[in-house]
């Protein structure tokens, strides 16, 4: 079902600009009549500008003059349902701002150097880049070989950690690891309690603290 656009501004002009019944705006605009009676009198939507349905294409002029010609009809939105609907674009390379174009060559050194199972179809689909450029760097026959370092491409903004990720365990590689392991609950249960700390040793190093390391009063 077509739903009007803008019902608001559409109820303004339709106010300022026609002999419609606060019923019939209301009703084509999806508002109540006591709104429209509030736009008339100017108590809401001051200084809105109104939106005319006809040069819209949401109303046309002859459904507006039948309308007007009798209080008791009721206005007919043109249906949009037989308009041509927005394509969809398939998702495309990946863009990147022209100030960062220049990194890339280091981002796939980079890649090739630690994930050498990460293929150029991958790497090009990750960092939005060709293959003919790939391989000139994996060859080392890229122009500006010399000055190629290898640099990760989520320092360099040219990807996201989850997109890198993502890409290497695609590609069969191994994540690192932090070398982080959770104990269990009966790990845990077997780590004795820390002891009371001395209440003399607690002031002293209370002193020690107040006093700074450039402070030499005994």
């Amino acid at each position: 079902m077509s739903q009007l656009l803008m019902p608001r501004a559409t109820a303004v002009w339709l106010v300022a600009n026609t002999s419609l019944s606060f019923e019939q705006i209301a009703e084509f605009c999806g508002l109540h009549q006591l709104e429209v009676q509030a736009i008339a009198d100017e108590e809401v939507a001051v200084g809105m500008h109104g939106l005319d349905p006809v040069a819209n294409g949401q109303l046309t002029q002859e459904e507006l003059d039948r309308a007007q010609k009798d209080p008791t009809a009721k206005l007919k939105i043109v249906s949009t349902d037989n308009l041509p609907q927005p394509v969809s674009r398939n998702k495309g390379p990946r863009y990147t701002p022209i100030a960062k174009r220049g990194d890339k060559p280091d981002a796939i050194s980079w890649l090739v150097k630690n994930y050498p199972d990460m293929t150029d179809g991958q790497i090009g689909k990750l960092l939005g880049t060709t293959k003919s450029t790939i391989a000139a760097v994996r060859d080392r026959t890229h122009w500006n070989t010399q000055n190629i370092r290898p640099r990760n491409p989520v320092t360099l903004g040219l990807c996201t950690q989850a997109d890198l990720d993502a890409a290497a365990t695609k590609a069969g590689a191994t994540l690192p690891s932090l070398g982080v392991r959770y104990m269990t609950a009966e790990e845990a249960a077997t780590v004795p309690a820390p002891k009371p700390m001395d209440p003399h040793m607690a002031q002293q190093g209370e002193r020690e603290r107040e006093r700074g390391p450039f402070d030499r009063r005994g």
